[in-house]
């Protein structure tokens, strides 16, 4: 896309011929014949870039259904402005290794902001016949159970919200519902469906029966690498499109949509357009969890104590790609029950593609950010498995030792934040005369884990060579084979 000095285009629906015009692809569909048969509650970036995407192409190869955008927060307010003063419409910037992409999504139609819990609109929009799906990026905090503050408050959070106009919904015999959680943590179905039955059972215990036998609540991964929109971005689509957008979306090429098939009241032919519906879930979440989630953390912590700043920076350094090379084939992969026509080292091979673009500019310090929860649950499961296997553990030993020596010599003005962060700094301080103290921290080092020898010789060991030599001179020693010969055939 060359620069244009042309005047400067509002993005709206009136202006969409103007804009096509100038290289930009824009829908071509007819947006006022989409039907609301989504409601998604959660507007932000990744919905942006993943869901409304895939309905975008759908509408755009003939399919009807449409989006209803409701933010239940203050702060949605920004994101009903954005939309609204552009009828609903807004870029997409992909940002590969070469120059960026721009093209219009049209798929979301409306937007409803009702953050007071008595606007009644959120229960038109859930009761409506026509809505059959509401789908939610409401991120891992908001299927939390409520405190005993918050309830007597009175104050409803977003499950309890959606109960209430379940609750209408089912007076009005509105017919089943899918409620399709989008957030990335594992068994995301399975946390919705959980959250909305406790709020379900708040509002009464027949209601919890009615979603009990009317809604459906199918796991399913999701994958794509969103960065926060930066002045830069709306900056650059002006300045080589000539188009203003006030919210654009930033996102890498890659996508991925994993889900089961469970749907109450049908569903859009998703698959056409990329999607992958299967019965082996819990084998694709851990795919994500231990290859790309715990590739991130994996070079996390080490790039921080390095001061590098961007992820495609990181993988620039010979050290540290190799390391990580050898972590995910000889350490992670060796862990995961394979899926049937998709290979392990398939999906390696595009996590290290990924995490080189340097269009994306991936920062460090969002990899770093909630440590415990995430070495918990990304690195440490694959330890555990090696632990039983008798098999490598240098690679996995190093990462968390990093993560100790991050907590002990970076000043604490300067970490990610890290909802165990206190506890976590208390372990690191005694990490520093004893490394081996570090791995009393249960909440990340499960008894097994602990108890290992092995992990614990590869840990101090590791712990020592950082605060010798530092970090990438601490990764030499352990890497550099890459893919084992045997998995070369």
């Amino acid at each position: 896309m060359r620069n244009v000095a042309r005047q400067t285009i509002r993005l709206s629906q009136a202006a969409l011929p103007e804009v096509a015009g100038r290289g930009v692809p824009v829908p071509t569909y007819r947006r006022a014949k989409l039907a609301p048969h989504i409601v998604h509650v959660g507007v932000g970036g990744f919905h942006r870039s993943h869901l409304a995407v895939y309905m975008d192409e759908l509408a755009s190869a003939g399919a009807d259904s449409g989006i209803v955008g409701l933010g239940l927060l203050e702060r949605d307010a920004a994101m009903a402005r954005a939309l609204s003063a552009q009828d609903h419409l807004y870029t997409l910037i992909q940002k590969g290794a070469g120059e960026p992409s721009a093209s219009v999504i049209g798929s979301i139609i409306g937007f409803v902001h009702a953050p007071d819990p008595a606007d009644p609109a959120v229960d038109e929009l859930v009761a409506s016949p026509s809505t059959s799906i509401l789908s939610l990026t409401v991120t891992e905090a908001g299927y939390a159970e409520p405190t005993a503050e918050g309830l007597a408050s009175g104050e409803p959070g977003t499950f309890d919200r959606i109960a209430a106009a379940l609750a209408v919904r089912r007076a009005r015999a509105a017919g089943p519902l899918t409620i399709l959680s989008c957030d990335n943590l594992p068994g995301n179905g399975d946390a919705a469906r959980r959250a909305t039955l406790a709020a379900a059972g708040r509002v009464g215990a027949t209601l919890s029966t009615w979603v009990e036998e009317n809604c459906t609540f199918p796991n399913s991964m999701v994958d794509r690498i969103t960065p926060v929109t930066g002045d830069a971005d709306r900056a650059w689509l002006r300045d080589t499109a000539g188009v203003e957008d006030r919210w654009p979306v930033v996102a890498e090429p890659f996508r991925q949509w994993v889900m089961e098939d469970d749907f109450a009241a049908g569903r859009p032919a998703w698959e056409d357009v990329g999607a992958v519906f299967t019965d082996r879930i819990d084998d694709w979440e851990r795919y994500k969890l231990r290859l790309l989630n715990a590739g991130h953390s994996c070079i996390a912590y080490l790039a921080a104590l390095a001061e590098i700043t961007f992820v495609h920076e990181a993988m620039a350094v010979q050290p540290v790609r190799a390391f990580l090379e050898d972590f995910l084939y000889r350490e992670a992969m060796p862990t995961l029950v394979e899926i049937p026509g998709h290979p392990r080292e398939h999906y390696v091979a595009s996590v290290l593609e990924r995490f080189a673009n340097p269009g994306v500019r991936d920062q460090i310090a969002r990899l770093c950010v909630d440590g415990a929860a995430k070495l918990a649950t990304f690195v440490i499961p694959t330890v555990a498995r090696e632990v039983e296997l008798d098999g490598p553990l240098d690679r996995a030993a190093t990462v968390t030792a990093a993560w100790a020596r991050y907590l002990a010599v970076v000043d604490e003005a300067d970490q990610a934040f890290d909802a165990d962060g206190d506890r976590a700094r208390h372990y690191a301080r005694d990490a520093v005369a004893d490394p081996a103290a570090f791995l009393a921290f249960d909440a990340v080092f499960p008894p097994a884990v602990q108890a290992s020898q092995r992990f614990r010789a590869e840990f101090v060991a590791a712990y020592r060579r950082i605060a010798e030599s530092g970090p990438i001179a601490a990764m030499a020693p352990i890497a550099g084979g890459g893919r084992p010969d045997a998995m070369h055939s």
